[in-house]
């Protein structure tokens, strides 16, 4: 996948934004200050850059306009704040951001806006470059500054009660993957494992894909990661390209 650079003074917006998209597949790497996001650029040649507009050493709007003037724009910047304005959108716009998001940022505008950004990515060599290709992905147009053309911008119910005389339940969750639960128990701690036994299989099923897991089960995506943690999901061995 990508290579993603995140820039943000605020440690849990980093935090956020690494996990979701991490998730996807991307390669994250972090940035506090305009210092720090000056030498990951360097350092990695980022596909794309979350920057955000508000930082304490130098702004955001600044470290585009200086990236832009010394050539180092050739990758899609998306903007981010929390106390943003229409003139600071057309502002960082007119400097090369592909895309403006205002903070507290959804999943699904972060989750597109990051797709049509890595669209519009050039190509760093030509197995990219196919690849680009295969998926449908258009090249990116640079604009002369620099910069990029921007486009317009279940719940799971287990029926699970004692007194039938069943000590154990057994649940098809498809080919392969019957399990059994023990209904001996209080209601909660087994609800507790079919959930946990039903994500595990939807996330196994989609490849770790959170995005795809959230669309089956029929979950907002920021109650789909709370309900994992919950359960003690084991995420990491659901990632893309990662499992056993």
């Amino acid at each position: 996948m990508a290579t993603i650079l995140v820039v943000d003074d605020e440690m849990g917006i980093r935090a956020l934004l690494s996990e979701i998209l991490t998730d996807e597949g991307h390669s994250i790497d972090l940035a506090e200050n305009a210092a720090q996001a000056r030498a990951a650029r360097e350092r990695l040649r980022p596909d794309l850059v979350l920057l955000d507009i508000w930082m304490p050493d130098v702004d955001g709007i600044t470290l585009l306009k200086e990236w832009g003037a010394t050539g180092q724009l050739n990758m899609p910047v998306i903007m981010m704040s929390g106390h943003g304005t229409i003139d600071t959108a057309v502002e960082a716009t007119k400097y090369g951001a592909i895309a403006f998001l205002e903070k507290p940022i959804t999943l699904q505008k972060l989750l597109r806006a990051v797709e049509q950004g890595l669209a519009r990515a050039p190509a760093r060599a030509p197995a990219a470059a196919a690849a680009a290709v295969a998926n449908g992905a258009a090249p990116g147009q640079a604009l002369p500054q620099g910069g990029y053309r921007q486009d317009p911008p279940l719940t799971v119910e287990a029926a699970m009660t004692g007194g039938l005389g069943l000590p154990v339940m057994q649940v098809d969750l498809g080919p392969q993957a019957e399990q059994s639960f023990d209904l001996d128990r209080p209601l909660r701690e087994a609800r507790d494992a079919f959930e946990k036994s039903y994500f595990e299989f939807h996330l196994a099923r989609e490849n770790g894909s959170m995005t795809r897991v959230a669309e089956k089960t029929g979950l907002e995506r920021t109650h789909l990661y709370r309900k994992l943690k919950q359960l003690g999901v084991d995420l990491s061995r659901n990632k893309r390209g990662g499992m056993a």
